[in-house]
Formats: structure tokens, C-alpha cells, sequence
């Protein structure tokens, strides 16, 4: 296990460069992200095993989200509290190359196309969710999440706040935020978010900005919505995690149609983890490497690795995480003395390297599979 700590900062999210197996992007804020400045860390690991740090940059507000261009092996995009996205070139000291302001809220999640490699979305507590190019400085396409009907949700008028900050404490009132958004890697006009009303949208972007170029899931029972991710191997199974601490993993092929009655079930969830996170669970992420493993970081301070037994890899099984005594769970990292934000997959060498960052300031390399 490696360790780093960024002294002053809390860690909101980490991601492996695509390009080189030892460098690390981090975003993070002072003050828990609360107030008060945000930091980029560029982290190398060197020859003997530690984590130095190659280059930062200062901003004005926090970042909550990072993605690695695609296309270009030095340039970094962060999402930023006062509602911009910036393009940093590691190369460079001090200032971003590029600035991009259109959303009217905190950015919270940023994802670059892993496919065309041309494009990348961000989403923001504004309720929306914005398509760009890196050559312009205005987005190519924005998208709201149409209203949901939420008289089927189990808990309708719930209002669980993000953490016990007492700044946070009105964030659960504000349903329209959206706290992830991402391209499919299969598909590069499929983007999938997951908003603050318990929904995961997606959307397909060859059809234009309305309610019928996307298709809902009720996901997590009228609580929100914190994160989803497509499977790397499956294109029709993803992962969402809430608020209500529970894993839930969803066929796209059992979406409804838009023609549907709204009382008709959008989606089946096809296997549910339950009752092994004590808090909400803040990121799910499926292997890079494995079919059936996913990630998850919650606000209980632990990292956790799953087995999806409802597949084996090559076919379903029948089965689901509820009828094995630890409910799928492979590997808990503990380490972390505060909330757990993001962790990161290695796409490099030998399975099961995870990179993760939480409000302790602190950035964990251990291995799950030892």
C-alpha cells in the first residue's frame, strides 16, 4: 500500500492516466471543499514505490470531478465549484488553457468520450447536463432530465442531506442536481446521469434535446441518486449506488419506451447489494479488467470490491449478491479516516490496483485481489 497526503486539502476525485502507468490526477478543496480554495495534483509513482508530486495547480473555488483528455496525454479537465470547467496542461505552471462557463451551479462530475475521444459531458446541481468539444468554448448540446413522475417512490418526500455539514443540509432539498454524468463506452451517443429525484437519464445524443431522446430508471426509491457506471464488458448492465447505501445493478434492455404508462416499470433491477455500506454509497466503478467486479466508496470511510454473482463472467447465473453470507464483498479497504469521494482502477499491469482519495486528504494505492 502506498500513501500520500495533500496537506490542507480533502480529496474529491482521483483517476489513472490513460497514457502513463504511474501518474495520477486529483482534484480537491481546502476546508472540506466547504470554502476556500480547490488544488489539481499531478502524482507520479516512482522506481521505489513512492508517490511525488509533479506538478499542481491552484484554483479559486473547489474541484469535485477529473477526467484525462483522451486525446492528449498532458492536458487534464477539472470540474469547479463556481459552476466552470477548466483545462490544465501538466506541462505548464499556474493557469488552465481553456476555460469553459456555461453552467450556473457547481460542476460536480466531468467525463471525457472514451470512444470518438473528441468530446467530454459534465453535469452540474443546476439540473443540467452539457455536451462540449475542447476546440470551442460554447457546449455542443445541453440536456435536462424532463420531470419524473415520484408517486411510485417508496419514500416520496424524503430529505436525507449528502453529509452532516450543515452546509449540505439543504443540498437534498435541491432534486434537480445532478451528481454524475458519463458517455457509455460502447456507445458514443449514449450518456447515462444520475440525479438528486432518484433517476438515472439516459440519453441518446442522435436525436435532439427532448423528453424523447432519453429513457428513466427509478433507482434508488425517491432517495438520490449518487453515482452510476457502465460495465466495461456488458454494454447493457450498469451500476448505480444512493443514498439509501445500496448497490443496484439494472439491464438496459428492460428500459421502457417512452410510450409507456407512467405507472409501467422503466427497468428491472437484475441484483441488489444491500445492507453493507452503513452510509450512502458516494462512487460505484466496474473493472477495467473483470466483467463481473465492481468498486464502490461510500460515506461510511471504506472501499469496497464486489462480485456480481448474477454473472459468472460468461452467462447469468440465477443468483443474486443476497444469497452469499458477505454479500459479494471480495476486498474492504479501510484505511480512510473520512468520508471516501472517488477511487480509480489501474488500467496497468496486474488486476486489482485501486487508487482512492477522501476528505482526510489522504491518496491510498493498495491492491484488491492480495
Amino acid at each position: 500500500m502506498l500513501r500520500y497526503h495533500m496537506q490542507g486539502y480533502s480529496g474529491y476525485g482521483i483517476q489513472y492516466s490513460p497514457y502513463f502507468d504511474n501518474r495520477l490526477a486529483v482534484v480537491s478543496g481546502s476546508n472540506f471543499g466547504l470554502v476556500g480554495n480547490g488544488k489539481l495534483f499531478i502524482l507520479d509513482i516512482d522506481a521505489r514505490g513512492r508517490i511525488n508530486e509533479a506538478n499542481s495547480f491552484i484554483t479559486q473555488d473547489c474541484l469535485f470531478d477529473v477526467a484525462w483528455n483522451e486525446m492528449h496525454e498532458n492536458q487534464v479537465l477539472v470540474a469547479q465549484g463556481d459552476g466552470t470547467l477548466r483545462l490544465f496542461d501538466t506541462k505548464l505552471k499556474q493557469y488552465p488553457i481553456a476555460i469553459f462557463s456555461e453552467h450556473q451551479k457547481e460542476v460536480f462530475s466531468c467525463n471525457w468520450n472514451l470512444v470518438t475521444k473528441q468530446d467530454f459531458v459534465s453535469s452540474s446541481w443546476d439540473g443540467t447536463v452539457k455536451l462540449w468539444s475542447p476546440q470551442r468554448k460554447e457546449s455542443l448540446m445541453t440536456l435536462v432530465p424532463s420531470p419524473m413522475d415520484t408517486s411510485q417512490t417508496i419514500i416520496p418526500n424524503s430529505n436525507v442531506p449528502m453529509s452532516n455539514q450543515k452546509s449540505h443540509a439543504d443540498v437534498a432539498k435541491n432534486k434537480n442536481c445532478i451528481y454524475q454524468a458519463q458517455f457509455s463506452p460502447h456507445d458514443p451517443h449514449l450518456v447515462m446521469c444520475c440525479s438528486g429525484n432518484s433517476y438515472v437519464t439516459l440519453f441518446d445524443l442522435r436525436q435532439p434535446a427532448s423528453q424523447a431522446n432519453q429513457r428513466s430508471i427509478l433507482a434508488h426509491s425517491g432517495l438520490e441518486a449518487l453515482t452510476c457506471d457502465f460495465n466495461k464488458y456488458r454494454p447493457h448492465s450498469v451500476a448505480t449506488g444512493g443514498v439509501d447505501n445500496v448497490i443496484r445493478i439494472w439491464d438496459l434492455r428492460m428500459i421502457g419506451s417512452a410510450t409507456m404508462p407512467l405507472n409501467s416499470p422503466a427497468a428491472v433491477c437484475v441484483n441488489e447489494i444491500a445492507g453493507v455500506h452503513e452510509l450512502a454509497v458516494r462512487k460505484v466503478s466496474w473493472s477495467p479488467h473483470h466483467s463481473n467486479i465492481l468498486l464502490s466508496t461510500s460515506y461510511d470511510m471504506t472501499c469496497c470490491v464486489w462480485q456480481d454473482l448474477a454473472f459468472d463472467g460468461k452467462m447469468p447465473t440465477g443468483r443474486t449478491n443476497s444469497v452469499d453470507q458477505r454479500r459479494g464483498c471480495r476486498y474492504r479497504f479501510t484505511q480512510h479516516t473520512e468520508f471516501v469521494y472517488s477511487a480509480d482502477w489501474c488500467l496497468w499491469g496486474q488486476p486489482g490496483h485501486i487508487a482512492s482519495t477522501a476528505w482526510d486528504g489522504n491518496v491510498f494505492i493498495w491492491n484488491a485481489f492480495r
